[in-house]
């Protein structure tokens, strides 16, 4: 082989096809045989593109179920040989022979086409199936006569393939070749001149094949002619040549075809028998001619998708060794047996749900071997789905979004591709994808109620949980992951965080203070629930809190007031008729509902025939006529009870005076408060006087000594106390008595005046008609024509 003609057939031609922006192809041309490592050509200045888009897209080589013998160098953007290829063993006789592959980029996702056509180089000789062949020839034959010679098989093609053949030496016989319809030739050897047994009973020939290849290379076959006697008429079969068709898939055993040859001859010299001829490889696997009936028969798996014809020439020869040849032509006809096949090229596992239409999800090749609409496929996939497919180029696909998607909708998706041929019956393929749809934050916690109310009993416990707040968020893992905050305001002025406040994890609201019902009563805040997706979603409720009431207040007693250094006494004329109001004891309840009904009882006094007290309003009244023989002196202890459980109670003590005259209700009152006091605390100092003037003589003048120490410091004592008046509230003529909680009937009235010194102190009350009152503690205010009377010149109360 010459320089220039090496040169010629490693000259690479790049043809561009129907590019596009997904999709582009290129053809390259390159011997066989090529060494590993050998250029193919610059791929990426080629298709247009810089070699840092194959690094950054991972370009790689798909090839299908075929060998790699190409691979891609994504440093340098060339293809290079990978392993040395043979034509002959990769295409055979067909022509021309090329390698169809793809190159796959990524993000975004990119397929090329490419097309690489291996020529042929003269690196096969001719060669014959056997070494020799032995004819028996009758010495009778005529010029003319035609035998059959084994044909040469050389795997090169065009020029390098076979080309012609040469017959030595020429003594007897010549060569004649015939072209056949399939571009073969018919190899058959001609008697040219008679020969004769007697003369030479052996003729050896030599069979040449040669090619057109440079250096041109040959194959020879031995041929033995062994002369025979008598035969003169040669076997003729009765057509030129036979036709049939055979459906692949056909089963074994089956008739294709029978042939027929006739001899003139009689008797053993007409007996025909038929043998087939090794010219075409792997006919003798496929194929059985019957020797004697001449029924061609299929002993082996006929398959359309590997080969369609096949050219069978066959012989006739009877006992004198005269024959005659043929050929059968055997047409394969397509039955849909293959189903499509489905490569999947490239596919993602997880899309995010905000992924946009139209984004490429998997590629896959789809292929089908049968031939016309047997070979015809048409993909879809499963209903009821956001992805839909589509034809990218002749036998590629890609699967495409085609609507929004909703993690929180569908987190995954099963997505069946079938596809099918036109075929009858049809043959289809399937192949399944999973595909994850990854969570975005797009979905705020959404509390379980759209507010939250709830109470908490009063005086409770800090740190108690009061409820818990909920919300639950669609997204998953991070971005549902709630927290639960305590948004900024103000209670009356006080943070609401000084309140109450919320778990983070859990929403559990806890109690941070004691609550008091009579200073708070209900207050309200907002929580907020925050996911940790990133930005964050929150949403926020409104939580109001209720405080429960407690009986935790027992009654106050707002009038009579009492005070240990003063005595108020109501005055009963003697006259008062039966249901006569001697007073009303006004209490107040600051618990709330049943907490605060009051109820009044008399609970002991000094005639408890001549007194009773209502049970709502907390009147005092008579019960009987008032006689003379009643004491002047009463004195009456109210228990004022609210309705709680349980229930809590006031004492208060009612001095009454029975009397129709003041100074008769002075000197009672004189002798039982002060005088009694004084009797008693001097005899209590007698006797201790004596006890220790008994033991001890100084003790005594020490004893003595604390005696007049005490009284001196009790009398400042007794002074002091009688500047702490007692206040009595004022209440409007209208104010009435409601829901039985001790109030005053509007026809009382009472007005005070107060200073600093006690006998310069002034109170009024001011009754109906002709009732009165009288106080004894040195603080009272009397009618003035009264009061005259009962103050000496020094201004002392006579009273005290």
């Amino acid at each position: 082989m010459s320089d220039r003609t090496m040169i010629r057939q490693v000259l690479l031609f790049i043809s561009v096809l129907s590019l596009s922006s997904v999709h582009g192809q290129v053809s390259y041309s390159i011997p066989e045989e090529m060494a590993k490592g050998s250029l193919v050509g610059n791929i990426a200045q080629d298709l247009g593109l810089h070699v840092k888009r194959l690094k950054s897209g991972k370009a790689r080589i798909y090839t299908g179920d075929s060998a790699e013998y190409i691979e891609l160098n994504k440093e340098r953007g060339v293809l290079l040989i990978r392993e040395k290829i043979d034509r002959e063993a990769l295409c055979g006789q067909t022509t021309p022979c090329a390698l169809d592959f793809q190159m796959i980029l990524e993000n975004p996702m990119e397929l090329y086409t490419i097309t690489i056509e291996i020529t042929d180089i003269n690196d096969n000789s001719p060669s014959f199936g056997k070494n020799e062949m032995k004819f028996e020839i009758s010495e009778i034959a005529g010029t003319g006569a035609r035998f059959m010679l084994e044909r040469a098989v050389d795997s090169d093609v065009g020029v390098n393939g076979l080309q012609t053949y040469a017959l030595k030496p020429t003594d007897h016989f010549k060569l004649q070749l015939k072209n056949q319809p399939d571009g073969s030739k018919k190899v058959e050897m001609v008697l040219q001149k008679p020969i004769d047994r007697e003369e030479q009973e052996n003729i050896e020939l030599v069979l040449t094949a040669m090619d057109g290849g440079e250096p041109q290379m040959t194959g020879t076959l031995q041929i033995r002619v062994t002369v025979q006697d008598a035969n003169d008429n040669a076997p003729v079969f009765t057509q030129e040549i036979y036709k049939a068709t055979v459906v692949e898939n056909t089963p074994k055993g089956a008739v294709l075809t029978t042939v027929s040859a006739s001899d003139a001859d009689k008797w053993s010299n007409s007996l025909v028998t038929y043998s087939t001829s090794s010219g075409t490889a792997g006919v003798s696997d496929l194929f059985e001619l019957d020797r004697d009936s001449g029924k061609l028969k299929l002993i082996g798996h006929i398959d359309y998708e590997k080969q369609k014809h096949y050219q069978i020439f066959i012989e006739a020869k009877d006992q004198g060794g005269l024959s005659d040849s043929s050929q059968i032509i055997i047409d394969v006809s397509d039955m849909n047996d293959n189903s499509p096949v489905i490569n999947l090229i490239s596919k993602s596992s997880s899309i995010p749900e905000d992924s946009r239409p139209n984004t490429v999800i998997a590629m896959m090749s789809v292929n089908d071997p049968d031939s016309e609409s047997n070979g015809k496929v048409h993909c879809g996939i499963n209903e009821n789905v956001p992805f839909t497919i589509k034809s990218t180029s002749n036998a590629f696909y890609s699967l495409v979004t085609d609507s929004d998607l909703d993690r929180e909708r569908d987190s995954e998706y099963n997505i069946s591709v079938t596809c099918s041929d036109e075929g009858v019956p049809s043959l289809s393929s399937s192949v399944t994808l999973t595909l994850q749809i990854s969570d975005v934050n797009d979905n705020a916690p959404v509390f379980e109620r759209s507010s939250y109310e709830d109470y908490i009993i009063e005086n409770n416990t800090p740190g108690l949980s009061i409820f818990t707040v909920k919300a639950r968020d669609a997204d998953w893992n991070q971005n549902a992951r709630v927290s639960y905050i305590l948004e900024d305001s103000s209670v009356n002025g006080v943070p609401v965080s000084s309140y109450v406040s919320v778990s983070a994890d859990s929403g559990v609201i806890h109690a941070v203070r004691s609550f008091d019902y009579e200073q708070i009563k209900d207050f309200q805040f907002r929580v907020k629930a925050q996911d940790g997706g990133s930005p964050p979603l929150s949403s926020n409720v409104s939580v109001k809190i209720m405080i429960q009431d407690q009986n935790d207040n027992a009654p106050q007693v707002l009038y009579p007031v009492q005070t240990s250094s003063s005595l108020v006494a109501e005055m009963v004329p003697r006259s008062a008729d039966v249901g006569y109001l001697v007073t009303k004891v006004v209490a107040v309840d600051v618990d709330s509902g049943q907490n605060a009904w009051l109820s009044y009882k008399l609970q002991k006094a000094t005639d408890r025939a001549l007194f009773e007290v209502g049970l709502q309003n907390g009147e005092i009244r008579t019960i009987r006529q008032v006689n003379d023989k009643d004491a002047v002196k009463q004195r009456l202890t109210v228990v004022v009870e609210d309705n709680g459980q349980p229930s809590r109670s006031t004492t208060v003590n009612v001095n009454v005076a029975v009397a129709d005259s003041f100074p008769e209700v002075l000197s009672e009152f004189t002798d039982f408060t002060h005088d009694k006091e004084y009797n008693d605390n001097l005899t209590f100092y007698l006797v201790l006087a004596l006890a220790v003037v008994s033991f001890f003589f100084i003790v005594s003048i020490i004893a003595i000594l604390s005696v007049k120490c005490y009284r001196w410091r009790r009398e400042r004592m007794f002074y002091k106390s009688n500047g702490n008046l007692p206040v009595i509230p004022y209440y409007p003529p209208l104010y009435a008595d409601v829901g039985g909680t001790g109030t005053l009937r509007h026809v009382y009235n009472y007005e005070v005046c107060g200073t600093t010194d006690s006998r310069k102190s002034d109170m009024k009350y001011v009754r109906p008609c002709s009732q009165s009152i009288i106080s004894l503690d040195g603080t009272q205010t009397l009618p003035h024509a009264q009061r005259d009377n009962l103050i000496n010149d020094n201004g002392d109360n006579q009273l005290a």
